[in-house]
């Protein structure tokens, strides 16, 4: 018996309950059920037999067909299709503690008004474009704020692999040496030209095709560099070491399946991040970084080099290892600039800072969050220069303009590998406090540019003359204010008469 068919059966019998002004204890007593059982009916726990649903519906005066038919009447149909929909039954309800059956039970207290709800979020969701994929990602994100982007489990399982393999970890692997490891140890073919034969899979980073008895086939996109390449080995390591079966086979996915898919791809993401860059080493080199009394964007540059990573990667990494070692929390944002558009494509947020809004209804983000800033640079840098050595590396101090919360920003800039049109920016900002200032020393260098942002243009009090990087009118700060202005007028009214 589904989900769907207890919690419909349930949903029906207390509302034609309710309709006959009956109490449970009174349809207790008329159908010898206890109250308890009847309460668990209601609350879509459990699925009478035959003969008690018969007593049931002699004592309510309906017929059988009335409290065993699936269908509801119009007001509850958009709850019998959301209590069928996978976003419900593959939704991880249990990564924060609670289960589909508690979420349920909450909808079955005022079936009208969760049905009302859930239309409404509905039609939220067909206006903006929110797929299930979404609901997946974002379930995913909260999950890893939750436990500061810090899995104890697979970090011990990258420690466990690198010492029954005895491969050269400390700073990072070698390319050659996964190479060796993936294709002697797990049984990949590597390819790194078949994929550009095919127009429409360009875009991929790497292609997994399986076939039963024979040697997996990794097709490899041959315009990532070997950094990006070891990445992607990494990953694949990630699958195997920790056993994954269900997974994306595209990277980036082409398409989500379930929850379990995210969270697998993520781990085998996660555990290559830790593989490539030695955590205890990563810990002595920050330990060290955070002692300078000056910001040194080169030294800070130079770590890409030591541990052959992207700068994505690297600062990701930092993600993890930052919060559970110094205590510090963070945000990570991932900008991509194309054709003269700014897209957040990434986000973690451990700090509660404001995220930069409004991108579903055409605000502009701000020009000065680092983020965006540094893309700026890069583009002059680059128009300006023969050789430009990329990444770019900056750092910002940014203080939102409508309070005094502080943070320290630090962000790299390129130009990307499959789509050399666009440009990419990852940062991490840092809450700037005196424990933070202890802990991170060069957080005071003065030569660090300093400035006050806001989330997007359309919401910022700074005039022109203030900001001359705004690049939109305050429009949605000035409603703010008119209504503001409205609503003190309205309470301003008095009756004379």
């Amino acid at each position: 018996m589904g989900l769907n068919h207890k919690v419909i059966f349930g949903m029906k019998l207390r509302k034609f309950r309710e309709q006959a002004g009956i109490s449970l204890t009174a349809l207790g007593v008329r159908t010898k059920l206890s109250t308890s059982y009847l309460a668990e009916i209601e609350h879509g726990k459990k699925y009478p037999k035959a003969e008690k649903i018969a007593r049931m519906a002699e004592a309510l005066g309906k017929d059988y067909d009335d409290l065993v038919s699936i269908r509801l009447d119009e007001q509850l149909s958009p709850l019998s299709d959301f209590l069928g929909s996978a976003a419900l039954h593959n939704f991880p309800f249990h990564l924060f503690g609670i289960s589909p059956a508690q979420v349920v039970e909450l909808m079955t207290r005022q079936p009208l008004e969760a049905s009302a709800l859930v239309n409404a979020l509905i039609g939220i969701a067909e206006q903006y474009n929110i797929g299930v994929e979404h609901l997946y990602r974002s379930a995913l994100r909260s999950y890893q704020e939750l436990h500061d982007n810090y899995f104890p489990e697979i970090e011990a399982a990258v420690d466990e692999f690198v010492r029954t393999t005895k491969i050269e970890s400390d700073p990072t692997p070698s390319f050659a040496e996964l190479r060796a490891l993936i294709e002697k140890r797990f049984n990949y073919q590597l390819d790194d030209k078949q994929l550009s034969k095919h127009a429409h899979l360009l875009h991929f980073r790497s292609v997994l095709v399986m076939k039963k008895k024979q040697p997996q086939l990794l097709l490899i996109n041959p315009a990532l560099s070997e950094r990006q390449r070891k990445f992607i080995l990494a990953r694949e390591i990630g699958y195997q070491a920790l056993g994954i079966k269900e997974r994306a086979m595209t990277s980036a996915p082409e398409r989500v399946d379930s929850f379990e898919q995210v969270l697998n791809d993520f781990k085998a993401s996660y555990f290559a991040g830790a593989l490539l860059i030695n955590r205890q080493r990563l810990l002595a080199d920050m330990k060290e970084f955070f002692a300078l009394d000056r910001w040194q964007p080169r030294r800070f540059r130079d770590y890409l080099d030591k541990y052959e990573v992207t700068p994505e990667i690297f600062m990701y990494r930092l993600t993890e290892v930052l919060p559970e070692y110094f205590g510090i929390k963070l945000h990570f944002l991932r900008f991509n600039h194309e054709r003269g558009e700014y897209r957040l494509v990434k986000h973690l947020n451990m700090s509660q800072v404001l995220m930069p809004g409004g991108t579903s209804v055409q605000e502009h983000y701000c020009r000065r969050w680092l983020a965006i800033r540094i893309l700026h640079d890069l583009e002059r840098e680059r128009a300006s220069r023969k050789k430009l050595v990329e990444p770019i590396v900056d750092a910002q101090v940014s203080r939102f303009v409508d309070t005094d919360a502080r943070y320290l920003c630090v962000a790299m800039a390129r130009h990307l590998a499959l789509n050399p049109s666009a440009t990419s920016s990852v940062s991490l900002g840092f809450r700037c406090d005196d424990e933070f200032e202890r802990t991170v020393r060069f957080a005071r260098d003065p030569s660090i540019t300093r400035l006050d942002i806001d989330g997007t243009c359309e919401r910022c009090r700074l005039t022109k003359a203030e900001c001359q990087d705004r690049v939109a009118p305050p429009n949605l700060l000035e409603l703010k204010r008119t209504r503001g202005k409205v609503e003190q007028e309205l309470a301003s009214l008095s009756f004379d008469g």
